[in-house]
């Protein structure tokens, strides 16, 4: 898929810091109960930390209990782009932000008691944070 944002691997190098490189590159994944956003609650609008498009906002946001920042949706379905993901032996739904391609996480169909029952469970080192004024 061609993304709005096209850089070169240097270039993302360049302006990433390692840990966030090895997340929105390479599809790694933090540890969990290690995000600075993970007990975020203030209202706002969650980013994306490589280019800055809007993915989520904070009245998605719920404590799933799973160690990562969880949402039931996103900003809008566009935002997001969703990949078939076999890796580690098992199917999953890959998250990437649609603008720049970069790994955010992955979304599970568990969101128990939420309004799409989808659980959005991304890395805090993908997103960045912008509190409402």
């Amino acid at each position: 898929m061609a993304y709005n944002v096209d850089k070169s691997d240097a270039q993302w190098r360049e302006e990433l810091s390692p840990d966030q490189y090895a997340v929105l590159r390479q599809a790694g994944t933090e540890r969990p109960w290690t995000g600075e956003l993970l007990d975020e609650e203030r209202a706002g609008v969650y980013t994306c930390a490589a280019c800055g498009a809007e993915l989520f906002k904070s009245g998605t946001k719920f404590d799933s209990g799973c160690g990562w920042p969880s949402f039931y949706e996103s900003v809008e379905p566009e935002a997001v782009q969703l990949i078939e993901d076999k890796s580690l032996g098992m199917v999953r739904t890959e998250v990437r932000c649609a603008n720049c391609g970069g790994h955010l996480g992955h979304v599970f169909p568990d969101g128990f008691g939420t309004p799409t029952g989808d659980r959005y469970c991304m890395n805090s080192i993908s997103l960045n944070f912008s509190a409402e004024q």
